[in-house]
């Protein structure tokens, strides 16, 4: 009988979700206004810097029940606005993610190319921060950028996709496997952590098979590994070895 009310359940969540993306944008829109604000004032010289101190004290008192806009917020605002007000394709990509999001992007990343990548990533991917956190961390952007310069040029003409679709390596501090480790202890670390281990390619993998059976003529071969990637609509095959890279290996 629970069966015939799903439908309703699920209107419900999605507009419940719809309703957090309408808040987090009106919310967004506002800090960027502040910002602009803030930014457009002391550039005119008409508000020195001690004057946002000023205003986080003026806010705080006639309206004591509104919180996050201390001195230190609003100075995070105009930042914000100073960062985007020249990329308006970043300044709409910006209001899809929540404002931890945000800050964490326009404060830690170094150049607005590292900071348009992880806007993309993170909508794409649909990171939590935590994910973010961590990507950021790990260096996904620099691990992707120097993947890509070693694809062949004939790669990159054949399918632009490629070329976001692999880092030159992966993070995988989430197995916490025991030192020394082998091939086995690697491939059953993965299994277990499926879920952490797709965050960590992305997900337009989906996991097809482990030790998945491909036959050449008389002889049968088994992949350690053996995803399908929806962006590139191919099989990926992943082959995993405990120790350092080797030609051979190829």
């Amino acid at each position: 009988m629970e069966q015939r009310f799903t439908d309703v359940i699920q209107l419900i969540k999605q507009s419940r979700s719809k309703a957090i993306k309408a808040v987090n944008t009106e919310l967004i829109n506002l800090y960027w206004n502040i910002g602009e604000y803030i930014s457009r004032r002391i550039e005119t010289t008409e508000w020195g810097q001690s004057v946002v101190k000023e205003l986080a004290q003026y806010i705080q008192r006639t309206e004591p029940e509104i919180k996050g806009f201390s001195d230190k917020n609003l100075w995070r605002m105009k930042q914000f606005y100073e960062t985007y007000k020249d990329f308006p394709k970043l300044s709409a990509l910006s209001r899809q993610l929540s404002w931890s999001h945000n800050l964490a992007i326009f404060s830690r990343c170094k150049s607005i190319e590292e900071r348009e990548f992880y806007l993309n990533i993170s909508k794409q991917e649909n990171y939590s921060f935590r994910e973010l956190e961590r990507q950021i961390s790990t260096g996904y952007f620099e691990r992707t950028m120097i993947g890509n310069t070693k694809l062949s040029t004939v790669l990159r003409e054949f399918n632009f996709g490629i070329t976001n679709a692999f880092k030159d390596s992966y993070i995988f501090d989430f197995l916490n496997l025991p030192e020394p480790y082998n091939e086995s202890d690697l491939q059953r670390g993965l299994i277990h952590q499926m879920k952490n281990f797709i965050l960590e390619l992305g997900k337009e993998f989906l996991f097809i098979a482990e030790e998945y059976k491909v036959q050449v003529g008389n002889s049968d071969f088994y992949v350690d590994l053996l995803f399908y990637h929806r962006g590139l609509q191919c099989l990926v095959a992943f082959e995993l070895k405990a120790d350092k890279f080797k030609p051979e290996h190829l």
